[in-house]
């Protein structure tokens, strides 16, 4: 939807007051847009009810609000709701909103596709069309507290970047989608209720510590054996295991925030007992959790879900060597939100 008109969520508050200040109106006149395109989410300059017809004309002539439209909501059986998210250009993301008892948390995507080539993962065969902007991944979170409230009569009290895409690929626009977020102008959220997960780019990792990021990092480890996680993280050839390991020493040193590991078992990859000694020796070095999620196949059976024997071998090692740990079943499995799997089937 090429308009030629710039998209007025790129602007800040400060240009937006400089806009009608040039225009011979208001400067306050640009913080009632900034208002409405943010905390209160305007699709469309009509909404902006408080401003006159003329000045909603103004802003029709000179921009455009490029809003996200959730085009398909899938419903699990579990209460888990997948959307396919239509962008301004005609590209899909999917973000999914997940439920449990206390909470409901947003799963959302920061770029369309992937930069990276993790074999298990659905998305990682979309090559990476491009980044999204920060508007976009705040309309995800938007749309997921939107539900969140109808569905399930709470608003949305967490949210983590699992979705489509690196975040730490993307990273000056997942940052400024998060300030805007935790921003009392727009949705208030606390960033320790936001945790951003990187599959591991150690120069990316280290910049987060000097930008004393107050969000929670996960690690999307699967391996900490170099030739086993190239194997099946090829990019780990790039940024290997000692980078990665140095990277998050830095960001413990910065923050002293805790490390979670996201951690899948597959049958006759990674299910010996040197894999688990390896992790173990891998989280020593600062206070890490891990969670062990439970693999989604994505169609070819090349990846298998190790059996229980394998994943109690590694609750049991954890355990005793005082490493917490959390088995983590999949949601929405039978819409095919669950990790791994989002890659636009529709």
């Amino acid at each position: 939807m090429a308009t030629g008109k710039k998209d007025i969520r790129a602007l800040t508050k400060e240009q937006l007051r400089e806009f009608f200040v040039k225009e011979g109106d208001k400067a306050f006149r640009g913080n009632q847009v900034y208002e409405w395109l943010w905390q209160k989410g305007a699709h469309n300059f009509e909404d902006m009810t408080n401003i006159s017809k003329e000045t909603r004309q103004k802003l029709e002539d000179n921009f455009v609000i490029n809003h996200i439209q959730v085009d398909q909501m899938q419903r699990s059986s579990d209460g888990t709701i997948k959307n396919a998210v239509r962008l301004h250009d005609d590209l899909i993301v999917e973000s999914v909103l997940i439920p449990t008892k206390t909470r409901t948390t947003a799963c959302v995507s920061s770029q369309v596709g992937c930069s990276l080539d993790c074999k298990f993962c659905a998305t990682a065969r979309l090559k990476r069309m491009r980044n999204l902007n920060p508007d976009e991944i705040y309309d995800q979170v938007v749309a997921i507290d939107n539900e969140s409230r109808l569905y399930h009569n709470r608003p949305l009290s967490n949210i983590v970047f699992m979705g489509m895409g690196e975040p730490l690929m993307n990273y000056n626009n997942v940052i400024k989608a998060i300030d805007k977020i935790t921003s009392p102008e727009g949705l208030g959220m606390s960033p320790k209720r936001i945790v951003v997960s990187t599959s591991g780019v150690p120069k990316m990792i280290k910049k987060m510590a000097d930008d004393a990021v107050k969000f929670k990092l996960a690690v999307s480890l699967h391996s900490a054996i170099d030739e086993v996680r190239t194997s099946i993280m090829p990019f780990n050839a790039t940024f290997p295991l000692n980078d990665l390991r140095e990277a998050l020493q830095y960001w413990y040193s910065k923050t002293k925030n805790r490390i979670t590991y996201e951690y899948v078992v597959w049958d006759a990859i990674n299910d010996k007992r040197k894999d688990v000694e390896a992790l173990v020796e891998f989280c020593k070095f600062a206070p890490s959790k891990v969670n062990l999620i439970e693999y989604n196949p994505i169609d070819d059976g090349e990846f298998q879900q190790a059996n229980s024997k394998a994943i109690d071998m590694y609750v049991s090692v954890l355990e005793k060597n005082n490493i917490t740990v959390t088995v983590r079943r999949s949601r929405g499995k039978d819409i095919d939100a669950a990790c791994g799997q989002l890659a636009n089937k529709s």
